[in-house]
């Protein structure tokens, strides 16, 4: 079946998503331990100023400020009464804030974790799930949203939860999840495992991939392995951190550089990504840098080990 963002790849070798959202909104001036989400209501202009930054660094698929707008994580800020608001409100600030590009844009809804461990590791069972996955895509597809986009999950209940909801709006599907330093979920899941379950939904995801995680490295290896593992029209995502976040003076900075993210975006696409951008610590400059390494470059074979672990010690490139 058709869709915006499959027309859009028809025409075009790979597109490049957007960066981070939360850290560049305390960079912004979100205050420390307040949910982002709350801006789309509060902020909106700055919530549009991010989009507008992305689309000027190059971005083709922006994300909606709504990663933690389910009715569990707003609950957090006493705000879950506001999940259809702040949904809506955020799937048109992006709109909006896409029809100022210039160019073809993907409005992407944001669809993050719940927050909660399922049944039987915790307490949220299925059904709840879907009734919170369900409130926050029917908003983003009332909102205007092009696709529902559910990242970050890390299991694999979870996200059949998030694809049932997101499926029944009739919205075309994409997902990521996320892996740490041992090459698995937190619940335990290989990538090979992720990419069988993820190719096997129903309806079937229109995209899948990996995002945030431990560093650019552990993202490209990742990607490998989910297209070792992919069918040849499979289209796959990568969204990998800038770099490692550390403390200094009080403040969270990330430890990639412009030449981390320039070789991270070349090896994803070598890797064979068609959807690559960045997460966590992403600015708008650090997305320009990956738009011009990407731009013009023919992909190479899959990287080795070697070659893949120099995202940790990146040397001088060219």
């Amino acid at each position: 079946m058709s869709n915006p963002l499959t027309d859009l790849l028809n025409e075009r070798d790979y597109l490049l998503a957007d960066g981070a959202t939360g850290t560049n909104m305390m960079a912004m001036g979100l205050p420390p331990g307040q949910a982002a989400d709350l801006w789309n209501l509060h902020s909106p202009e700055k919530v549009t100023d991010l989009h507008k930054a992305f689309l000027k660094a190059g971005a083709d698929i922006i994300l909606t400020n709504t990663f933690s707008s389910n009715q569990f994580r707003l609950s957090l800020d006493h705000a879950e009464h506001l999940t259809t608001d702040i949904n809506v409100a955020a799937a048109r600030l992006a709109r909006s804030a896409s029809q100022s590009a210039g160019h073809p844009v993907i409005v992407a809804g944001s669809m993050g974790p719940t927050g909660e461990l399922m049944e039987p590791h915790g307490t949220m069972n299925y059904e709840s799930a879907v009734k919170a996955f369900t409130e926050q895509a029917n908003a983003l597809a009332e909102g205007g949203v092009d696709v529902l986009w559910i990242e970050t999950i890390f299991a694999f209940d979870e996200l059949l939860a998030a694809v049932t909801a997101a499926a029944n709006t009739g919205l075309p599907v994409a997902s990521t999840m996320t892996f740490d330093t041992a090459g698995s979920t937190m619940m335990g899941k290989t990538p090979e495992q992720a990419s069988e379950f993820m190719r096997s939904t129903l309806p079937p995801l229109i995209a899948y991939g990996a995002n945030c995680g431990a560093g650019p490295s552990t993202l490209v290896d990742t990607i490998s392995r989910f297209s070792r593992c992919a069918a040849e029209d499979d289209i796959i995502i990568a969204k990998g951190n800038c770099g490692i976040p550390q403390s200094i003076d009080g403040k969270i900075v990330y430890s990639g550089d412009d030449e981390t993210m320039w070789r991270y975006a070349r090896l994803a696409r070598d890797c064979g990504a068609r959807i690559i951008g960045g997460c966590c610590g992403t600015t708008p400059a650090r997305l320009k840098t990956i738009a011009a390494a990407l731009h013009g470059y023919t992909p190479g074979d899959s990287p080795d080990v070697e070659t893949n672990n120099s995202l940790k010690n990146p040397k001088k490139f060219k």
